[in-house]
């Protein structure tokens, strides 16, 4: 980096600490790359983003689970804290077998599990068509439509293996969330429900119909939803449930094998 470049990018990391980027320098730097010299530019992408825009979006990428992720503007950008979720559910993926994410957005967790387990056919769904569109640039054989219903029917009792970090904010917490994701990310990708649960509900349903016998359902939640998802008639086909937790002692996942 030239002299100039790191006199730019102390420049613009001073501006981003001050808009309230925790990572500034790093931010800083990946958009003076992104600027490839060009002031105009850079001055324009640097202000979006000190307005809240994403970065991810500015950049057109981001890192998740070591692999680079392509994210087109207006999609939920996958976050560090799902990496766990898609590494687990890698693991249960074998050579040959069929994989879903649900709610796939960039379609990260399922280049996840494409990565790890090549030879596997993985899919995604998702409702948005931007979403859609970016998942397929990043591989994913990916289809538009709701949950499990756009999806070939003759898979139906064939998966291995759904994932989902479906929209799961309580409606009362939507105004909780960081000013960038409450500002451009959109409820779509978000907004849960009253209680948070209102899609993840729907996620068993079409989970209990995707998998084979003894396959996983990984999907993400949070706060105390395990203790209102305890009752849900939905997990009448799965056996027993196990739930992760980040190193914080946070909720962060449900897991659940699918019953005979």
């Amino acid at each position: 980096m030239s002299h100039a470049q790191v006199s730019t990018t102390a420049s613009i990391s001073e501006r981003l600490s001050v808009a309230g980027c925790v990572a500034a320098d790093e931010e800083a730097a990946a958009l003076v790359e992104r600027g490839r010299g060009d002031e105009q530019y850079l001055e324009a992408i640097v202000q979006r983003r000190t307005e809240g825009v994403p970065l991810a979006w500015l950049v057109g990428s981001t890192t998740f689970a070591g692999l680079e992720i392509l994210v087109d503007e207006g999609v939920y950008v996958p976050r560090w804290q799902s990496e766990p979720l898609a590494i687990e559910a890698a693991g249960y993926l074998e050579p040959g077998q069929v994989a879903v994410e649900l709610c796939c957005g960039t379609g990260a967790i399922a280049a996840v599990l494409n990565h790890r387990q090549p030879t596997a056919r993985v899919l995604g769904t998702d409702l948005d068509p931007r979403a859609v569109h970016c998942a397929r640039r990043n591989g994913i054989e990916a289809y538009l439509g709701d949950l499990a219903d756009p999806l070939p029917a003759e898979l139906r009792g064939q998966v291995q293996v759904v994932v989902a970090v479906p929209p799961y904010v309580p409606t009362d917490a939507l105004r909780l969330l960081p000013r960038d994701v409450v500002d451009h990310e959109g409820r779509l990708a978000l907004h849960g429900g009253p209680d948070g649960l209102a899609v993840t509900r729907r996620v068993l349903t079409a989970a209990a119909q995707l998998l084979a016998p003894g396959g996983w359902l990984l999907v993400e939640v949070g706060g105390d939803q395990d203790h209102l998802l305890e009752a849900a008639p939905q997990l009448e086909h799965f056996g027993a449930v196990e739930l992760r937790f980040d190193e914080d002692g946070d909720l962060r996942a449900m897991v659940a094998q699918r019953g005979s």
